[in-house]
């Protein structure tokens, strides 16, 4: 599985980061049969989040470091090194550009952009 990682270097410029999720087989919900599971990650809280047709972020920083779950809907997503790009349904995002520059965020389309956000622990 693949997820999207935004971070900040020392210099406060954001980019992008490709990550592989690894999973292993594991007897997760006994008696039913093994299944595949990555590691466990700390997470502080969740919300569902939901940005209108139309809606435009200008540049800012995520403001808590967090992973996104997107459910439908377009949006595009551009960090200060200039790359920018379209994240749609069935992406993972995690955002931990929480200082310097930050993203520019831009719902694409004629259809309300759905996730759940869980935010990390500081």
């Amino acid at each position: 599985m693949k997820c999207t990682r935004v971070y900040a270097d020392s210099e406060g410029m954001s980019h992008f980061e490709d990550r592989d999720i690894e999973f292993a087989e594991v007897d997760f919900a006994p008696p039913a049969p093994s299944l595949f599971l990555s590691t466990f990650f700390r997470a502080s809280r969740y919300a569902f989040f939901r940005a209108p047709a139309g809606w435009f972020g200008d540049w800012h920083p995520a403001p808590h470091k967090q992973v996104f779950f997107f459910l439908s809907g377009e949006i595009e997503v551009g960090v200060s090194d200039g790359e920018i790009r379209l994240i749609g349904p069935g992406s993972v995002v995690e955002l931990e550009d929480t200082g310097g520059k930050g993203h520019v965020t831009r719902v694409i389309g004629d259809e309300d952009v759905l996730a759940a956000v869980v935010q990390l622990p500081d």
